[in-house]
């Protein structure tokens, strides 16, 4: 990530991890969760007995322990990298003073904002006198830093203008909630997993065009445990299992070849069998073949159409980070859409909603379900955009000026404090055609305008956005496979080195048409609050003037040998 105002958005990245929620069971919630919670309640009771009568006084206060077990096993060109287990336990204190109007938190210009969390690892054990014991000493570190910062905000108020935006509350009010659910749990035998990424990858090294490849299965189960001093007490499961692929070649020009895949599960009896998986590789493949030959396309604005895993990343980057409600706030925000709730900003056709509660679409998992947000909100589903008029944004508990709550939008990785991201973007539309519809109208675009061709946008490695003021308000997605589509007929030709760019009030309102069927992209998004596991959803479409540009790339020549499975003249080995 560059800078808070530059967001590098659902990159399949290998060795990430998401979390989904696992089903509950019927039966009754493990004791464990129960002497846990209570062990935090005490010690959140006594706390806020004593610090809410300290000066300044404690308004606020809660308790996150995160209990997360972890198997990662990684393989590279045949053997095997890395194999492990690990557990860790993580206690998070967060201690507002002041007022729900103005406490600690409050921006105060020219102070660079943290976006990283207080916390500390803690015993894995169940022992409550000393788990509380942790606690408190972190409490009390906690409310002696968020005093210091109550009184620079004070002092800010008296001698800075305060901006429109900046007169909404600090903190919203809302309603608690009480959810205790089962406990999960991973039982992970890592050897049948260390054979398959040494086999999945060997498959890769069959083809002379892979320079590098790379598998990595990993499985999570994390237990998160959360009371505060509104009433919340919440204790919930989430389990995922990921498998993700990679390989690497290099073009003769010294253009880097990037192409990943990735299989995402809840249950380990829905791991992807060893045929889909070596037909995903075969298609892998071929692709680098492929583009290892595909000649270089030059800078373009024209017609394109971007299949749906692409147009669901172009909307992600393009509209889904403006709408995220704390950037609505922030004076050094770029501020797209703030003042234009009620007005159109996409085609009448388009609507666009933000849901986590939805676990899957169609049967394939989304990976930006969970039912709790990292504030402890109930997870919402948002409707953003209807018939293209814009309707709210995602809100976390910093409020805005006529949105006072949460929506069930506060994320964040652990370490990071929660803000406003998304979890499920949906897009859908009523003016849907077939592929093939959508084909003859790009080719009728083409030949409106006068161009030599468009283009085909269908896959994709992800995208960033700069969102800041002192940016210019652009995006960037990275396609990985592009067509150049002709209107005389002749066949499509794979080419390579581009990249979509361009700015999100324009780019936007350039859309005339969409595909009949929704796809889903799943990866993860990195900004402020670190890297949060997100879902994309959206149908192909069809944009009447879309800009490329030329792909950064390296000057490094291919490798002067071939590798030694595919060089004549190299020895057998002993």
């Amino acid at each position: 990530m560059k800078r808070k105002s530059s967001h590098k958005s659902l990159i399949i990245g290998l060795a990430l991890l998401a979390a989904s929620l696992a089903c509950p069971a019927a039966d009754a919630p493990p004791q464990d969760a129960q002497t846990l919670l209570s062990a935090m309640q005490t010690e959140l009771d006594r706390s806020m007995s004593a610090l809410s009568k300290a000066d300044p006084p404690a308004y606020f206060i809660s308790y996150t322990v995160t209990d997360r077990q972890y198997t990662e096993v990684s393989g590279s060109n045949g053997a095997l990298l890395s194999s492990s287990d690990d557990k860790a336990r993580w206690l998070e204190v967060q201690t507002r003073v002041g007022t729900y109007d103005l406490d600690d938190t409050h921006e105060v210009p020219g102070r660079q904002p943290s976006w990283t969390s207080p916390g500390t690892s803690v015993v894995l054990d169940d022992d409550i006198p000393v788990l509380r014991r942790e606690i408190w000493r972190e409490t009390d570190q906690q409310y002696r830093a968020a005093s210091q910062a109550l009184i620079k905000v004070k002092t800010s108020q008296q001698v800075q203008v305060q901006t429109a935006e900046g007169q909404a509350p600090d903190f919203s009010r809302e309603a608690p909630r009480t959810y205790v659910g089962p406990r999960v749990d991973i039982h992970v035998d890592r050897k049948p997993w260390e054979a398959r990424v040494r086999a999945y990858t060997a498959k890769f090294s069959e083809s002379p065009v892979a320079l590098n490849s790379i598998a990595t299965y990993t499985a999570q189960a994390t237990n998160q445990y959360q009371v505060n001093t509104e009433g919340t007490k919440l204790a919930f499961g989430l389990v995922h299992y990921r498998l993700e692929l990679y390989v690497q070649s290099k073009a003769p020009d010294g253009m880097d070849i990037d192409r990943f895949a990735n299989f995402d599960w809840l249950d380990p009896k829905d791991a992807p069998s060893d045929k889909e998986v070596y037909d995903r590789i075969q298609i892998m493949i071929r692709e680098t073949t492929a583009l290892d030959k595909a000649p270089l396309v030059d800078p373009y604005a024209g017609p394109t159409l971007l299949t749906g895993r692409a147009a669901a990343v172009f909307f992600h980057e393009v509209f889904g980070h403006r709408a995220e409600g704390f950037r609505q706030k922030d004076i050094n925000e770029g501020q797209t859409f703030t003042s234009k709730i009620g007005e159109q900003i996409l085609p009448d056709f388009i609507s666009i909603k933000d849901d986590p509660t939805e676990a899957t679409l169609n049967g394939q998992m989304l990976l930006g379900y969970y039912p709790y947000d990292d504030e402890g909100v109930k997870a919402e589903d948002v409707h953003l955009v209807d018939n293209g008029i814009l309707k709210t944004f995602l809100m976390s508990r910093s409020p805005l000026v006529g949105i006072p709550h949460s929506n069930g939008h506060g994320r964040r990785q652990l370490g990071y404090v929660p803000v406003a991201r998304q979890g499920n973007l949906i897009v859908s539309s009523t003016k849907t055609m077939t592929d093939q519809q959508l084909r003859q109208k790009l080719i009728e675009l083409i030949k409106q305008q006068g161009k030599p061709f468009g283009l085909l946008i269908d896959d994709i490695a992800g995208g960033f956005t700069f969102t800041g003021r002192g940016n210019p308000q652009a995006f960037q997605v990275q396609p990985l496979v592009v067509y150049k589509v002709f209107p005389d007929g002749r066949p499509d030709e794979l080419v390579r080195g581009v990249d979509i760019v361009g700015t999100p009030l324009v780019s936007l309102t350039k859309i005339v048409a969409t595909g009949d069927k929704q796809d889903i992209f799943n990866g993860y998004c990195g900004a402020e609050s670190g890297s949060v596991p997100v879902s994309a959803v959206a149908p192909a479409i069809l944009i009447s003037e879309m800009e490329v540009q030329k792909k950064e790339t390296s000057t490094d020549r291919p490798p002067i040998l071939p590798p030694p499975a595919h060089d004549p003249q190299s020895p057998e080995p002993q």
